[in-house]
């Protein structure tokens, strides 16, 4: 897409594909910077309907693939989310951002936009949190283990966190058809994902070593619980202004504010109208709108 760029960062063991807008800030400049973390199953292709518009208002701004998505690599550890925030933070250093930035993640993107946050605060001016229940949180272990459970169509945590890699052989040779049913099915405008779309992120999922490193995400939240109970418990409620956007035919909504308070001390939560589950695709007018009202408030 015309005025992306698309870079590789090498750290340790993991490279991270990143896309980037406008213009990183120069040394002693004070540029804004805001970066957008994806979810499951989605890379940064996710945001590429905000990205432009972003950059036209004087944003730089960095969309990576998280390890194991899309074109970065796909180690066979370190999907905790504490680990992959580390990543995160790296790739701000390489590319020279200094200044605190806006952060925004959707779905498993949110659990290590969360982790951020609470390792670096100092690093976060503002934080956008769409559409996942943080491990660790009260909130989260109801939606889990009560009937809000089926309501919430979160089966898949159980199955896909499942030992022995049993979902990824269960997923292999019907990768298409399980994928798009999450497109499909968690969507309150099915036609907002094209099947051009489910076919680039297939793609993305069927790549050698993928679906598992998908999958680690999963399988990684115990110990991601545990992390953030304990940093919590050591650093109290993070202490910038956090917006939780949730759309109004998804499950998250209704458990935001409970779950977000007890995790931070200035939250709003705001509901993204004739969305479901995909709300940079299928609402981005209205996504774009949320995020410069809570700038624009928090500046």
């Amino acid at each position: 897409m015309q005025g992306l760029y698309h870079n590789m960062f090498e750290r340790a063991d993991v490279r991270i594909h990143y896309v980037t807008a406008g213009t990183p800030p120069s040394d002693g400049e004070d540029g804004r910077t805001i970066l957008l973390l994806h979810g499951w199953p989605q890379t940064w292709w996710e945001w590429r309907l905000i990205m432009e518009p972003l950059r036209s208002e004087g944003w730089f701004v960095v969309a990576p693939d998280y390890r194991g998505a899309g074109g970065s690599s796909k180690p066979e550890s370190g999907y905790d989310k504490q680990t992959m925030a580390s990543d995160v933070r790296a790739l701000l250093h390489h590319l020279g951002v200094n200044n605190p930035i806006t952060l925004v993640g959707h779905d498993l993107g949110m659990l290590v936009a969360y982790a951020f946050a609470s390792l670096y605060p100092n690093d976060v001016e503002r934080l956008v949190l769409m559409e996942a229940p943080i491990p660790g949180t009260e909130a989260y272990e109801s939606v889990l283990a009560t009937t809000r459970f089926s309501e919430a169509k979160l089966w898949h945590f159980h199955f896909h966190g499942a030992p022995e890699n049993v979902a990824e052989t269960l997923i292999a040779g019907s990768e298409f058809p399980y994928l798009h049913s999450f497109y499909v099915k968690l969507s309150a405008n099915p036609d907002a994902i094209s099947m051009s779309d489910v076919e680039r992120y297939v793609a993305a999922y069927t790549a050698p070593g993928a679906m598992r490193a998908g999958l680690e995400l999963f399988r990684a939240f115990e110990k991601d619980a545990d992390d953030n109970r304990h940093i919590l418990s050591d650093k109290g409620k993070l202490k910038m202004p956090v917006l939780g956007l949730g759309g109004t035919a998804s499950f998250f909504l209704p458990v935001a504010e409970e779950m977000l308070s007890e995790v931070a001390e200035s939250v709003t939560v705001r509901p993204i109208k004739d969305s479901g589950h995909w709300i940079a695709e299928e609402q981005p007018e209205t996504l774009l709108k949320r995020l410069r009202e809570f700038i624009q408030a928090t500046a």
